[in-house]
């Protein structure tokens, strides 16, 4: 499946979304984040079990917005583009599936925010990671502010806003902005490795998981137990559980659905 600025392949449950404007560094107009709302609905249409988000080319994850397109917004006008921006964050949130971002190049402002809003992240040692915005006179506002402090301490994430610090690979890692930092070239075949690994996990146990962590965040600690234990418990009974249960009694490989 292809739109003009994105393309989105899906096989043996796991779909790879890319943003194909390598030009401008795959950097986001409105048409472009249409399409990347449009291409996650279609991942989950075809009942993905892993997104994988990334840029075309070997430059740019996603560069960011175009800030050429944004520089006259009126205010209302930023506060659509900040809603839609947003959108696509709650979308990567709540995908019923593990999304993971391969950060091949560049990631700054709403393209960093695309990353944090993934389950993992996974970077090229070309990448370089940041939320830029404040020397453009503005701050994050398609949730950076939020999602950094998912992953960092609140004074990390003040000075990385704050100052608009580039990290390249190894110092996102050192911070806890990504998980694994891998070789260019072997980029994409450690996140394929990743995705056919999780692709084969239990759906609606991974699902389960998802909400739950992701209730820590959004309720507080003591909502996101609550949440866990309705999750957990109510994957008991499923096809899956106990499938799982019993290969492990058994002493072998489990089979689900």
């Amino acid at each position: 499946m292809s739109w003009n600025t994105v393309t989105l392949e899906v096989s043996d449950d796991v779909a790879r979304l890319t943003v194909d404007r390598p030009d401008a560094l795959n950097a986001m107009n409105t048409e472009t984040l249409d399409e990347i709302a449009e291409a996650i609905a279609a991942a989950e249409s075809e009942a993905a079990r892993v997104l994988i988000l990334t840029g075309a080319g070997d430059d740019a994850f996603i560069a960011g917005a175009d800030i050429d397109y944004m520089k006259e917004f009126s205010t209302p006008e930023a506060l659509a583009y900040a809603e839609r921006g947003q959108g696509i964050v709650r979308d990567l949130i709540e995908f019923p599936g593990v999304t993971i971002a391969a950060i091949n190049g560049y990631a700054f402002g709403g393209g960093c925010e695309f990353a944090l809003a993934c389950d993992l992240r996974v970077a090229s040692e070309r990448a370089v990671i940041g939320q830029t915005e404040i020397d453009l006179g503005i701050i994050p506002g398609w949730g950076g502010t939020q999602l950094l402090q998912r992953l960092v301490p609140d004074e990390t994430a003040r000075r990385l806003i704050f100052f608009g610090d580039r990290l390249d690979a190894s110092d996102a890692y050192e911070r806890g902005l990504v998980g694994d930092v891998v070789a260019h070239d072997d980029l994409y075949d450690h996140v394929d490795e990743m995705a056919a690994e999780l692709a084969s996990k239990p759906r609606h146990a991974l699902h389960a998981a998802k909400e739950a962590l992701n209730a820590y965040h959004e309720t507080g600690g003591e909502g996101g137990l609550t949440v866990e234990r309705r999750a957990w418990s109510g994957l008991f009974g499923t096809p899956d559980q106990r499938e799982g249960m019993a290969a492990f009694v058994e002493k072998r490989d489990p089979e689900f659905e």
